[in-house]
């Protein structure tokens, strides 16, 4: 039976993600994803998702660019944004543990636009832009921007989109306060597509920049969970409890972690400096070697065709370089 200090864990991405910056950043941009673990057994905390029409669990991502900050566990008859509040406190105190004056950014889907955890940011000097579902009111406040990008895509024959801050925007019910919307009124394939976000930043009144220049990144952070779910096997949570599969997915974190430092440390300069995970773990470490151990050293002789044994010296060299 394997004990772990959960608090100690959660920390520990955040430290070593903090130590990977040789100087203060201007920003911190903070991105938040919900993705699915389907699950074939009877575990702990199963059930059925209708979306993802499948049992399975709802683990909550936080990455920071490449840098994983949180891999948290959950069961999927949960909200998207359940426990996001909670994580991002702990992260957001210590990094300005470090930095006071950091300027963080929280970025997500409209699964995370709940009020609550708006309003956290907005108490505690953290901006936002979040994804916004679309409905009646929001569509009938740009219908005139719709209809100008429809009569501009008929003549183009191709998509079309306006942008437009919706300021001091309320809902009927469900915000506490006014908030700020920018909308994209697109028409595309003969048809309306408009897109909405909420947002605290008012730095800047350029709709197309917050949308398609600032939120429109996030997509990145798909590649960094598919790293972690099917590089480093994070989707293998078939253990009979929560808190076992919880450590499950920590070790997935970690050996993510461990191969993004590789190639941060090691693998600049090579051809595997922008590589995923699953290609150096299939190229640099899963290949045939002979291990020699005597007392003093550890022996690697690989063979002589082995295509990529410069860049095993070569990260192996940076490696011992920077550990000086």
């Amino acid at each position: 039976k394997i004990s772990y200090d959960e608090a100690a864990i959660s920390a520990l991405f955040v430290t070593l993600c903090l130590e990977a910056y040789h100087e203060r950043p201007k920003r911190m941009i903070i991105d938040l994803d919900a993705t699915h673990d389907p699950i074939h057994g009877e575990q702990e905390g199963r059930h059925f998702h209708g979306y993802y029409d499948c049992y399975c669990y709802l683990p909550l991502y936080i990455f920071t660019g490449r840098h994983l900050l949180a891999a948290k566990l959950r069961t999927s008859d949960k909200d998207a944004a359940d426990g996001a509040k909670e994580e991002i406190a702990r992260i957001v105190a210590q990094i300005r543990s470090r930095w006071p004056e950091m300027e963080i950014i929280l970025r997500a889907d409209s699964g995370f636009a709940r009020d609550d955890l708006m309003a956290w940011c907005e108490e505690n000097g953290v901006d936002y832009i979040f994804g916004l579902a679309k409905n009646e009111r929001l569509v009938k406040a740009i219908r005139r921007d719709l209809a100008y990008a429809r009569r501009t895509s008929r003549r183009t024959k191709q998509a079309a989109r306006r942008f437009k801050i919706l300021e001091d925007w309320e809902t009927l019910e469900s915000w506490s306060r006014p908030r700020r919307v920018i909308a994209k009124a697109e028409w595309t394939q003969g048809d309306a597509n408009p897109r909405f976000l909420v947002t605290s930043l008012n730095w800047i009144d350029d709709a197309r920049y917050l949308y398609e220049d600032l939120y429109c990144a996030r997509g990145d952070m798909e590649n960094r969970i598919k790293e972690c779910q099917t590089d480093m096997f994070a989707g293998r949570t078939s253990a009979a409890t929560m808190r076992a599969n919880q450590l499950r997915l920590w070790f997935a974190a970690f050996a993510y972690v461990l191969l993004c430092a590789l190639r941060r440390i090691g693998l600049t300069g090579t051809a595997m400096a922008t590589a995923t995970c699953g290609t150096i773990r299939l190229k640099l470490l899963k290949i045939g070697a002979l291990v020699v151990t005597s007392v003093r050293r550890v022996k690697i002789a690989m063979a002589s065709s082995c295509p990529y044994q410069d860049i095993f010296a070569h990260a192996h060299e940076r490696l011992i370089a920077a550990a000086r």
